[in-house]
């Protein structure tokens, strides 16, 4: 295998020219790594207040009539343009026979685990092509116990408990599932109502170019990049069916399905100041996961701390040798260069970088790994915490779960170097929606 070409400052993500990428001849990254956001028309569903109201002004409209669409399709959660009764019906029935729609994704198939989690299909429409990402509903979480000072804050699936169940057939086929805005499946309306717990695990590209090789995602290669509109319409479309209420119910956004958000940058940020600033959700209870896109993290600290979700660091490795087998990215940027941007980040009053660790039997999971780890994490100088992740299997690897008691062993041994870990519980196995198994697969 050949190493990636390594460019002083380089914005451009250079995958290596590896036997063992899907998709070896395909230039997986159009362009810029860090493009433009990509906008696929015409689409409400995506515009902020600002962009809307321009919209409106532009056939006529007071500009407050933008405000009204923003309610409608963020708040309000319609997904109709003829259903935004707020809106006068002439003119609703004047942008429809423009060819404008909400345009927002729709869930096509869902499928329940026997733990509750549920996975889901969600179809993002570009053009004549109509494509499809996985979004994940974890009702509990992942279990994984923070360890920030200002835990209620946190969006990593820590302290989510208590959360309702939501009895559903294993599997619903494209047709079947039919959600309606303000539908629910708990009675809101009873004295005593509990709150909802959950963690939604949201994608920021159709496939990944990034080729960690103990990921099922990186095996259908990067397809394209998914529009802001599409990140942030994953979220409102399950928020919708599970009739959450923003700022009663307690949900966390970890962007951490299919694809690199760094990699899409300015349609994942994008994403993230419409579920902001239009959605109404807190950029506390949102983590964003890298695999060490240097100038992605590069950006990402220049961000204003109240628009920023955290950051959490996949890292798998304690040293360079064993990345560089795992993650070929870690060729182009090292350890040592990641660690680096991360410094530049200027964290919230306690908050803190987590790192991100997928045990491999055998691999990365013994003792003097977990020393060697720890010696890592505290030269760093940053307040950050481990995340542990027992690897999910999948067909056609050659890796193996971690034992529980190599598990054990490990975290022990980072409690006794003074290191936070948590282990992130395996959600959805049996439906494909554990953490490394994406890959829109059909069958529940």
């Amino acid at each position: 295998m050949l190493a990636p070409a390594v460019r002083e400052n380089s914005r451009q993500f250079v995958p290596p020219d590896d036997d063992a990428h899907p998709n070896p001849g395909l230039s997986p990254i159009p362009g810029p790594a860090l493009s433009g956001p990509v906008l696929f028309g015409p689409v409400l569903f995506g515009l902020d207040t600002e962009a809307l109201a321009a919209l409106m002004a532009s056939v006529g409209e007071p500009a407050w009539r933008g405000r009204q669409l923003a309610e409608a399709i963020y708040r309000q959660r319609i997904a109709e343009l003829d259903a935004i009764t707020t809106l006068p019906r002439s003119l609703r029935q004047r942008l429809i026979a423009a060819g404008w729609r909400v345009g927002r994704p729709k869930i096509a198939q869902a499928f329940q685990s026997s733990d509750g989690t549920e996975r889901y299909l969600v179809e993002c429409q570009s053009g004549d092509e109509v494509d499809t990402v996985e979004t994940v509903w974890m009702p509990e979480g992942d279990g994984s116990e923070s360890s920030d000072e200002s835990d209620a804050e946190t969006a990593d699936g820590s302290r989510t408990l208590g959360a309702p169940s939501f009895p559903r057939s294993s599997a619903e086929r494209v047709g079947e599932h039919k959600p309606q805005s303000g539908s629910s499946h708990r009675q809101r309306n009873q004295p005593g109502g509990q709150v909802q717990h959950a963690t939604l695990c949201v994608s920021s590209q159709v496939g990944c170019a990034v080729n960690c090789q103990f990921c099922l995602t990186a095996r259908l290669g990067f397809q394209r990049n998914l529009t802001a509109g599409e990140i942030a319409g994953q979220v409102v479309a399950v928020l919708d069916r599970h009739a959450v209420e923003v700022g009663r119910d307690r949900v966390n956004l970890v962007f951490m399905g299919m694809g690199e958000p760094f990699l899409n940058y300015d349609n994942f940020m994008a994403a993230v100041r419409l579920l902001v600033k239009e959605a109404g959700l807190s950029p506390q209870r949102m983590t964003v996961s890298t695999a060490g896109i240097v100038p992605g993290i590069d950006r990402f600290a220049q961000e204003p701390p109240e628009l920023r979700p955290r950051l959490a660091l996949s890292l798998n490795a304690p040293n360079d040798q064993i990345r560089d087998r795992l993650m070929p990215l870690n060729r182009q940027w090292p350890i040592a260069a990641v660690i680096e941007a991360l410094r530049q980040l200027r964290l919230r009053s306690h908050e803190r970088i987590t790192f991100e660790y997928v045990l491999l039997g055998g691999l990365n999971d013994r003792p003097e790994d977990a020393a060697e780890l720890a010696r890592l994490v505290r030269r760093t100088g940053l307040p950050i915490k481990v995340n542990l992740i027992a690897w999910n299997p999948g067909p056609g690897f050659a890796y193996a779960t971690p034992l529980a008691a190599a598990v054990e062993a490990f975290r022990r041994t980072l409690a006794e170097e003074g290191i936070p870990a948590s282990l992130r519980r395996p959600r959805g196995r049996d439906i494909h929606a554990a953490c490394g198994q994406l890959k829109r697969t059909v069958e529940g």
